[in-house]
């Protein structure tokens, strides 16, 4: 077949989980692309960044896979592509999508936003329900230094989905000492109050459980000894952006 031929057709996918609930509504199937461009010191999954890492998957693969949870994820949940950075891969993703709004399956994206909206990936959002968007810092120094990324892409990105009409889920990871400050957490609240399809915002506390990942990759965790955002932390930060 010409598809066994076509790149566009293969997935770099770190792993697979069958019955998710934090991830988009309702139960969801999810898979988590290879590779990230991003440099988070808070990354609990290390081991995606590579992009040649991962089993290399056929979409045929994928896509029976899914339908063998249809009848868990339809019609409340659906399909949600996270990383990694699913954005990535996004020819995968258009063809991968292409057949999942022919099943009526509702398709999610866990995504940064941190790129150049091109056609492709304008191609990829008309086939995209919901995005879950994770901003990384509001301010954009901050940005650089906790991801090593400027943080103007993904605003221009969330403004991109507001303005074509695309729903989305606001995500940030509460990190103590790095994204906590009251300040920012404004700034955050009056960003978001410019939106229009935000359905939901999200606060992440942060924690540490991927550090093992770092140490067996031999790496240094960034984070060492910062500790971890507990629910009094959430609460005031919800407080702050009024959720």
């Amino acid at each position: 077949m010409e598809e066994e031929k076509n790149e566009k057709y293969y997935a770099r996918i770190h792993s697979f989980e069958s019955f998710g609930t934090v991830d988009g509504p309702g139960i969801r199937f999810i898979f988590f692309m290879q590779g990230c461009q991003l440099k988070c010191k808070y990354c609990h999954n290390r081991d995606t960044w590579r992009t040649n890492g991962g089993k290399r998957v056929y979409i045929d693969d994928i896509f029976n896979k899914i339908m063998k949870y249809k009848n868990y994820i339809y019609p409340n949940g659906g399909v949600t592509a996270s990383g990694g950075e699913a954005l990535l891969q996004v020819e995968f993703l258009i063809e991968l999508f292409k057949r999942l709004k022919k099943e009526g399956i509702h398709t999610c994206i866990d995504t940064s936003g941190m790129f150049t909206i091109t056609e492709k990936i304008k191609e990829l959002l008309s086939l995209t329900d919901l995005v879950l968007l994770d901003i990384k810092h509001i301010d954009d120094k901050k940005c650089r230094e906790l991801v090593g990324h400027s943080n103007n892409k993904e605003l221009e990105f969330a403004k991109y989905l507001s303005d074509n009409n695309i729903k989305m889920w606001i995500r940030q990871v509460l990190v103590p000492g790095y994204t906590d400050a009251e300040e920012d957490l404004i700034k955050l609240r009056e960003f978001i109050s410019t939106l229009k399809t935000v359905e939901k915002v999200e606060i992440l506390p942060y924690h540490d459980m991927g550090k093992y990942k770092w140490e067996e990759l031999g790496k240094t965790y960034e984070l060492e000894g910062v500790r971890t955002a507990n629910q009094k932390d959430v609460d005031r930060a919800k407080k702050i952006l009024g959720i």
